[in-house]
C-alpha cells in the first residue's frame, strides 16, 4: 500500500490538494465546494501505473516516441511516454498557505534514460478561483540541453455533449490515423477514443464551458506552448485539455524542442480559471 502525505493549500474559495512522493501530482482542486479535476484513486494507490486524473506533469517529454527511443551523441535511449516526472517524487522545499514549491533534480535512474543534469522547481499558487503553475527549468548540464515539458490535467465532467470547447486553432490532427480536421468547436463523443493535437495557435488562452456543471474553465499558458492536446475516452467521466511546448517525438524531429545552453534556465507559466454560473 503506497503512504501518501498529501499536501493542502486552501484559499476563501479553493482548495488545492498535491502529493509530491507520486510524481509531485495535483490530485484535487475544489472552487467554491465542487471538485474540478477527476481522479482514478485504484491508480492512483498503485505506484505500478501512471496515475490518471489530476495534473499529470510531463518532462522531459510530451506524447511518446517512436519505439520509445531517441539519440543524442550518437547513443541511443529508451524513454517512456510523457517522461519520468510525473513517476518520481518530488521535494517539497517550501510551503506557505496559498502557495507551495516542489522540486525535481537529477539523479542516477534519470541519467540512464536521460543524459543531462537537471532542475526543475514548480509553485502552485492559489488565489481566489485561479490556479497558477509556476514552472522554473535549469540545465546543471555542461552541455545544451533539449527537452519539452506540458501537463495533463484531468477535468470532471458529467455530460461530454453538453462541453462547449473554444481552442485557438482551425484544424487538428488525428493521432492515430495523423490527418488533418478542420475544427469548429465540436466533437463526436460517440467515438471509443479521442486525441488530437492543436498546433500553430493563435492565442494564449483556451476556454471549455461545462453546460451540465454549469462552470467555465480558462486554460491561460506562455507563448512557449506550441500545441494543445485535448483527448478523452469513451465511457469515462473526464477529458483532459494538455498545453505542451512541443508535440509528440520532439527530441527526434526537434520541432519546437527547448534547448537550454548550459548553466540557463526558462520559466513558464500556466494558469486555470473556474467560473461556476
Amino acid at each position: 500500500m503506497l503512504i501518501m502525505n498529501k499536501l493542502h493549500l486552501q484559499t476563501d474559495q479553493s482548495r488545492l490538494e498535491v502529493l509530491p512522493e507520486r510524481g509531485g501530482i495535483i490530485l484535487s482542486w475544489r472552487v467554491q465546494g465542487q471538485e474540478i479535476f477527476y481522479l482514478d484513486e485504484e491508480r492512483l494507490a498503485n505506484p505500478q501505473l501512471s496515475v490518471r486524473g489530476g495534473v499529470p506533469i510531463l518532462f522531459p517529454i510530451c506524447g511518446n516516441l517512436p519505439d520509445n527511443t531517441y539519440t543524442v551523441h550518437g547513443k541511443q535511449y529508451t524513454l517512456k511516454q510523457h517522461g519520468f516526472a510525473r513517476e518520481l517524487p518530488w521535494e517539497l522545499v517550501n510551503q506557505e498557505s496559498d502557495r507551495l514549491t516542489v522540486t525535481l533534480e537529477s539523479n542516477e535512474q534519470t541519467r540512464e534514460v536521460y543524459p543531462f543534469d537537471f532542475k526543475v522547481a514548480f509553485t502552485y499558487h492559489l488565489q481566489g478561483n485561479t490556479l497558477e503553475i509556476q514552472q522554473h527549468y535549469t540545465n546543471l548540464s555542461s552541455e545544451p540541453m533539449p527537452f519539452s515539458f506540458g501537463f495533463h490535467p484531468y477535468f470532471s465532467v458529467l455530460d461530454k455533449t453538453q462541453l462547449e470547447i473554444e481552442i485557438p486553432s482551425s484544424y487538428y490532427q488525428d493521432k492515430g490515423a495523423k490527418e488533418i480536421h478542420p475544427f469548429n468547436g465540436n466533437f463526436d463523443f460517440s467515438q471509443d477514443e479521442i486525441d488530437v493535437a492543436f498546433k500553430q495557435l493563435n492565442r494564449t488562452s483556451a476556454v471549455v464551458v461545462d453546460n451540465s456543471r454549469r462552470l467555465e474553465l480558462t486554460l491561460d499558458y506562455d507563448e512557449v506552448f506550441s500545441t494543445l492536446v485535448f483527448w478523452t475516452v469513451k465511457g469515462k467521466d473526464f477529458y483532459c485539455l494538455e498545453p505542451w511546448s512541443a508535440g509528440r517525438n520532439a527530441l527526434n524531429t526537434g520541432e519546437n524542442l527547448t534547448v537550454l545552453q548550459p548553466g540557463s534556465d526558462l520559466q513558464a507559466n500556466v494558469r486555470l480559471v473556474a467560473n461556476f454560473f
